[in-house]
């Protein structure tokens, strides 16, 4: 998924302060694709944290009903610098990219893109025969500099570890966790630790998850009454909590039950850039990706069949088979992208 915002705001992602609670940050609502399009809840990056671990972008989506609407329709566009990890709680969508890859991803399967140097890729809701309804999250891990000219790549996992204990269900989608008193490792690669988990819970279960003490941790609540470590987090909100912790409680309400996202990670070492979506170290990496998805876009022979011979833009690779052509990248601001320090 992209960031659709015509005027996106320079995201310089560096840690918060270091709380000894749980600290709730509250969703925004963005558009996707114009105001007619769905709209998001989005939770990172905000002013008062950007990053939870590796993770730096977090949508939460739905449910919308997409049985009488063309649903998530996202056009070609690029990324740099960061991993795009697509995770569903209902319905389809059909991801096309410039490695060549053409998956549909459904609930309990993870649909993850790395970006390394430049990659492009379409989503969109299928044509025919989808469910009627679209629901999930669309997150987006920063990789770190050792991992910033990999090759970009596409995985698609199908079977994913999951535990059933006691009123909960725990699948883990990226990442290590131990949870029932199991062990549970995704199969998808990573390049900092981390993990990403789905967690389903029967009115009134609990659930303590053994964490490593030395991340930070973050849930999102998508439905239901719940509590992570004590605290009560709302719908749509994400609780944080510090580094510090080995165990992690998460509690449903008795009225009803619930579901949520962990996410969590080794805190990141390096301040980064993010602007629309790229992911770079400095301005000049922004501006370099800009004109270079720009140029591609000026080579494209009719606006929509193809690159000329010779085009200088085939950083980012073409996306074969969506039916338009690919996004514009928005005006950058006028003033020069710099990083901040991390918070001491």
């Amino acid at each position: 998924m992209s960031n659709l915002e015509t005027r996106p705001a320079e995201q310089v992602c560096a840690a918060g302060e270091r709380g000894d609670g749980v600290e709730l940050l509250t969703p925004r609502d963005v558009p996707l694709g114009g105001p007619r399009a769905m709209n998001v809840r989005r939770t990172i990056p905000q002013r008062v944290r950007s990053l939870v671990g590796a993770w730096c972008f977090s949508d939460h989506y739905g449910p919308d009903d997409v049985s009488t609407s063309e649903g998530m329709q996202v056009p070609p566009h690029p990324h740099t610098g960061l991993q795009t990890v697509s995770w569903l709680f209902e319905g389809e969508i059909l991801h096309r990219d410039s490695v060549g890859s053409l998956q549909t991803v459904r609930p309990g399967e993870l649909n993850l893109m790395t970006a390394g140097a430049g990659i492009s890729h379409s989503e969109e809701s299928p044509a025919e025969g989808r469910p009627p309804r679209l629901h999930g999250v669309q997150l987006w891990t920063a990789l770190p500099g050792s991992a910033l000219g990999v090759d970009p790549h596409f995985e698609h996992h199908g079977d994913l570890p999951v535990v059933r204990h006691d009123g909960v269900v725990v699948q883990v989608f990226v990442g290590r966790l131990r949870a029932g008193g199991e062990e549970l490792a995704s199969p998808a690669t990573t390049y900092t630790p981390l993990v990403g988990a789905q967690i389903d819970l029967e009115p009134g279960a609990e659930v303590s998850l053994d964490v490593d003490p030395g991340h930070e941790h973050a849930l999102l609540v998508d439905a239901g009454e719940v509590t992570f470590e004590g605290s009560a987090v709302p719908p749509s909100a994400l609780g944080y909590v510090a580094p510090g912790r080995a165990r992690l409680v998460v509690r449903a309400g008795a009225g009803s039950g619930a579901r949520a996202v962990l996410i969590g990670g080794e805190p990141f070492a390096e301040d980064v850039i993010m602007w629309w979506n790229f992911m770079g170290r400095t301005h000049e990496d922004v501006v370099r990706a800009r004109d270079d998805w720009m140029a591609q876009i000026a080579e494209l022979d009719d606006g929509s069949t193809g690159y000329a011979d010779g085009a200088a833009g085939r950083r980012f690779g073409q996306v074969l088979g969506y039916p338009s052509g690919p996004l514009r990248a928005p005006a950058l601001p006028d003033l020069r992208l710099k990083p901040r320090t991390r918070p001491a």
